[in-house]
């Protein structure tokens, strides 16, 4: 339907008649309202003043004590109250009924204003009638164009109901209103309410929006309007039980729409009538003066607040104490060079392993407490709710700095640029809407800070104590990601994506796509294998490569779309691979993924082809090549030498899968070109090809049958007694096996010595290899394997994992590793590699 001719418009100016002629009705029953609170006050203020002078009206022109009516004698017959109880009791009573008075008089004010609002909207609905401008708006739904008409509410809450329901498309429509016509949005912005405190001829300025929340804000403060006077009505008062009945309808009503008032839930409104909204609320780590600090964050439509969450004392409820505030019109985020003199403190590795580790092992105390009904539940509760937040605090280091107008600068630490970006975009696109600076009172900052309590949308710091017990645990195993391409860029760009996923509450990058260069729609094809640790969520970045990088290794190219998906365990049980297609800023990334569970993918499987290398007893390798390490080990470690030494994140980082394949066949085949291949591919599918080979061996390096000495060793306090203990363990393994570990070792260790450029450190190191170097075959191992839950994994496999990984560390850590068996030194030093 078009509105092109008399007779297409005479149709939705007859809705517009209706609509306002409700709204007439609506007015006309509020100011019947106001009148009839005007005279229930006045009829209260006479019974308080009689009852407080000692009157009480008999009859016409005539007046006695209230004392000789009420006080001297009951109807019974019996005595009155002993003086002092009696003066008591009428103090109370006078207090209550001061306090009704008051609340009725909030109310009347309250209905004034209400009028004023419902008023100013009637007149812009005329006005619109009048031929300013047509409050409509036209949705094409399928061929059919309806008209929607934005006023339409009532005082009865089916009729709220409604207005509630279709708040959001009333402002959505208000808003397109503006933007089409310049005459409507200057009377939108400048509606005059008339204000009773400002004097009988001066009126307040509001917006559409401002006044078409109001009738949503009602509906809350109704509820507690009626709550507080239903509090100072005294039982015995008449109004008492229609109150009751009154308030019980309200609250149900309530209760029903109260998952649906965004606005209501997510706002406050601020002294010139506007509405503040909640945008964003997080919990995370502020840098002071070299000090982590746990804050919650909270991001309005018209600030930044940075807050501390006090302790609960005394019984008291949840409190927040503001540390600082920023108006959004203030805030910038610093550049390069100018955070480039605050550089953040960098945590050990293996000071956070070690705490994971601490994790584990209360996790599993409080396991078997809840099998045995152990009365230590609390108490292993509480330290491993210190644990994780001490892991909180330590986790993140990457900077997200933001300023005020003055330059002075605040650091908050997070874990994923993923997060920085999201809170730079939405930080950008609502400055957008706010042209003014401000300052907030002591008393306005107090009350915006108390409201943080409810407008809060986390209300727990991320810890695994605060889940719930039927809460996933996330997957442990393996998560193969093939990144294919992406669509929808409307300029040539040199792209590349890398994946992320959380482990132990905080993200960690895992892969890294090849850059494709001047193109739109790239094609990678890329196969990645993730490793997850109680992983729930998978978010792929996709940046634009710059030529501008950063000494300290930070990235600084531009990310162009980001996306996540959480990782549902039902979806992905099955063996094939599931498509899906993440889309972002007008970009999709086409991608396919399959899980294997850890029980799954860690089985060593002797292979059938015993004339390859991968699958193949690593002394039968050793022997078929004539030599003491084998080749396949050599030509990868030369190959990373040559090139791979400052590779951020080597061995960390995953190869391309589909070209750890290409060189697993090569290697198996004997393919005298493998030297060619692995000179033209990406060092970190050379780095992957090592690992696999290692963990696809019939029987780990460090051999099934010392394995659990190696575990044992490691566990004991005395130092002397380790190293005794390890270095005695090491030196029985098999010849091969010795012989190619200590090959391995120095190629670590002088990986290692490149820390500064490839962030990987002995712990990293050891992190990625411990397990691949040591855990035993599935008939040795003592991870239980539950066929019934075949994603989920007990804590007790990360307390394996945390062993292997100490065990190898410790040896990357010795200085040196003597040999005193002289035969055995002399292999080792002939040793044809």
């Amino acid at each position: 339907m078009s509105l092109n001719s008399v007779g297409d418009i005479e149709p939705e100016l007859e809705k517009c008649r209706n609509s306002i002629r409700r709204l007439e009705m609506e007015v006309n029953k509020e100011r019947f309202r106001m009148i009839y609170l005007q005279t229930l006050l006045a009829k209260e203020r006479r019974s308080h003043d009689s009852q407080r002078w000692g009157f009480s009206r008999v009859s016409q022109g005539e007046r006695k004590p209230a004392s000789l009516d009420a006080h001297h004698q009951k109807s019974d017959g019996s005595r009155c109250l002993p003086a002092k109880l009696k003066h008591t009791t009428a103090l109370d009573v006078e207090k209550g009924l001061e306090m009704r008075k008051w609340v009725l008089s909030g109310i009347l004010a309250s209905e004034e204003a209400y009028l004023s609002h419902l008023e100013a909207l009637l007149l812009v609905s005329l006005q619109a009638l009048l031929g300013l401008f047509y409050c409509t708006i036209a949705h094409e739904r399928g061929s059919k164009i309806t008209i929607i008409v934005v006023l339409s509410f009532a005082s009865q809450l089916g009729m709220y109901r409604a207005f509630v329901d279709n708040y959001k498309v009333a402002v959505e429509t208000a808003e397109k209103c503006c933007q089409a016509n310049s005459q409507f949005a200057e009377i939108s912005e400048n509606l005059k309410v008339r204000s009773a405190k400002e004097g009988k001829d001066q009126n307040a300025k509001n917006s559409l929006e401002t006044l078409l929340y109001k009738p949503v804000d009602r509906v809350t403060r109704s509820t507690l309007v009626l709550h507080d006077l239903l509090k100072h009505t005294p039982s015995n008062h008449p109004d008492h039980p229609l109150l009751q009945d009154a308030l019980r309808i309200s609250q149900n009503f309530l209760s029903s729409i109260n998952e649906e008032i965004t606005p209501r839930r997510q706002s406050m409104t601020v002294k010139k009538g506007e509405n503040r909204q909640l945008l964003r609320d997080q919990f995370m780590v502020e840098l002071v003066e070299g000090a982590r600090k746990l804050r919650h964050v909270f991001l309005f439509t018209d600030l930044l607040l940075c807050a501390k969450l006090k302790k609960q004392t005394g019984g008291k409820g949840q409190q927040y104490d503001c540390k600082w505030y920023i108006p959004l019109a203030d805030v910038t985020f610093q550049t390069i060079d100018e955070s480039e003199s605050s550089p953040v403190p960098q945590i050990p590795e293996e000071e956070m392993d070690a705490m994971k580790v601490k994790i584990s092992q209360i996790k599993n105390e409080i396991q078997r407490e809840k099998v045995d009904k152990g009365k230590v539940l609390d108490r292993l509760r509480k330290k491993l709710c210190e644990q994780e937040s001490l892991l909180l605090l330590i986790s993140p280091c990457m900077a997200f700095r933001v300023s005020n107008r003055n330059g002075k600068g605040y650091t908050f630490l997070i874990s994923s640029d993923y997060e920085r970006e999201e809170w730079r975009e939405i930080i950008r696109e609502q400055q957008k809407k706010c042209f003014k600076s401000f300052s907030l009172t002591s008393l306005e900052l107090q009350m915006l800070t108390n409201s943080c309590v409810k407008l809060q949308t986390v209300h727990n710091v991320p810890l695994t104590i605060n889940k719930e017990d039927d809460e996933s645990t996330g997957l442990y195993g393996f998560l193969n990601v093939i990144v294919h391409s992406a669509t929808g860029l409307k300029q040539s760009l040199n792209l590349y994506c890398t994946l992320e996923v959380d482990s132990f509450g905080y993200f960690v990058n895992k892969a890294k796509t090849r850059v494709y260069r001047d193109t739109t729609e790239p094609n990678w094809n890329e196969e990645f294998e993730i490793e997850l640790e109680g992983s729930q969520t998978l978010r792929l970045l996709c940046y634009s490569k710059v030529k501008q990088c950063r000494d300290d290794g930070e990235n600084m190219d531009r990310i162009m779309a980001k996306g996540q998906i959480q990782l549902d365990p039902p979806s992905l049980q099955g063996k094939d691979w599931q498509r899906t297609v993440i889309s972002m800023n007008g970009i999709e990334v086409k991608l396919s993924m399959r899980f294997t569970s850890r029980e799954f993918s860690l089985k060593r499987m002797p292979s059938r082809k015993q004339s390859g290398v991968f699958g193949v007893k690593i002394g039968a390798v050793t022997k078929r090549e004539h030599s003491k390490v084998p080749l396949i080990v050599r030509q990868c470690v030369e190959e990373i030498e040559r090139r791979g030494m400052e590779e951020v994140g080597i061995y960390r980082v995953s190869g391309v899968a589909t070209d750890i394949q290409a060189l697993k066949a090569a290697f198996d085949a004997n393919n005298k070109d493998v030297s060619v291949m692995m000179s033209e591919m990406d060092v970190n599918a050379i780095a992957g090809t090592l690992k696999l080979y290692f963990r696809e061996l019939p029987e780990p390096l460090f051999t099934d049958e010392l394995y659990a000495n190696f575990t044992e060793g490691i566990a004991l306090s005395d130092s002397v007694a380790k190293e005794s203990c390890m270095l005695n363990l090491l030196l029985s393994l098999p010849e091969p096996n010795l012989l190619t570990f200590l090959f391995l070792l120095d190629h670590l260790k002088r990986v290692a010595e490149n820390e500064s450029v490839n962030k990987m450190s002995f712990h990293n190191l050891a992190t990625v290899f411990g397990p691949t170097l040591l855990r035993p075959s599935e008939k040795d191992s003592k991870i239980p394997a539950n066929p019934t839950q075949p994603i989920s994994m007990s804590d007790s496999w990360s307390l394996e994992v945390m062993s292997q990984v100490q065990v190898l560390l410790y040896f990357l850590q010795l200085e040196a590793i003597p040999t005193p068996d002289s035969k055995r030194q002399s292999m080792l030093f002939s040793t044809e590699v």
